[in-house]
């Protein structure tokens, strides 16, 4: 039997060939046959998620209510130390330096990511603004959003904390952090589905100690990683149950 894994489409473009080898030494070592299959946007992940296509996932967190709740996914592991944050940023010109200096009717560029623009759009509310009293610039990508605002086609973009740090040092220096989310527990997670929940513990127990070896570490460093750590299922529901409040 075939596994199909795939990849949240927030991930960043440097890491692509590191899952399409990840996924290589993840079938050698389990002895599985896991198809990595890489879908461009959130629309086509969430109908390959209904039609019960996806078996293991590196899944962004407001995507794990849906895997746990209505799909029955489990969590497998998540990236050691890490978290996800967002960045609200301005052009480095604008003479915007503070979230409140923000006006309604400000045009804020963002992707289709919705942990990311969820937590921006609650960084952006001390200037009252909310999804009515904006203009919004939906873009394909974090490198697109910082284009928008170098181009003043953009007032304000909501960012992936570790996007925006990927990018090239002559980009953000042309652009200004207004301000960065420091939530902590919220974070991405490898999740399992039912299909292949069978293989759930010899594959937490395989991710783990993946750093202890050469190999292993340097996939780990071409996915932006140093190790993977065991989440489990109360912590899991605790994020679920603090994004659905970050939602209200």
């Amino acid at each position: 039997m075939s596994y199909m894994f795939t990849v949240s489409p927030d991930f960043s473009p440097d890491h692509l060939s590191g899952w399409y080898i990840f996924n290589t030494w993840l079938q050698r070592q389990t002895e599985q046959a896991i198809h990595l299959e890489i879908l461009n946007d959130f629309t086509s992940l969430h109908s390959a998620i209904q039609k019960d296509q996806i078996d293991l996932i590196y899944a962004n967190p407001y995507d794990a209510a849906m895997l746990v709740r209505e799909k029955g996914f489990l969590p497998v592991a998540k990236p050691a130390g890490e978290s996800d944050e967002a960045i609200i940023a301005v052009a480095d010109s604008s003479d915007v330096n503070i979230v409140e200096d923000l006006k309604p009717g400000i045009r804020v560029a963002y992707t289709d990511d919705p942990d990311v623009r969820l937590m921006g759009m609650i960084m952006l509310e001390p200037a009252d603004l909310d999804s009515d009293n904006i203009t919004p610039v939906l873009t394909d990508s974090y490198p697109v959003v910082a284009k928008h605002l170098l181009k003043n086609e953009a007032d304000v973009g909501i960012f992936l904390a570790e996007a925006f740090d990927d990018l090239s040092n002559l980009i953000k220096n042309q652009l200004k952090v207004l301000v960065r989310s420091q939530i902590s527990v919220i974070h991405h997670a490898l999740m399992i589905g039912p299909k292949f929940q069978h293989q759930r513990e010899a594959m937490t127990e395989l991710l783990t100690s993946m750093h202890h070896d050469e190999k292993g570490s340097s996939i780990l460093k071409s996915l932006g990683f140093s190790a993977w750590e065991i989440v489990d299922d109360e912590e899991t529901e605790f994020m679920i149950d603090l994004m659905d409040t970050l939602a209200t």
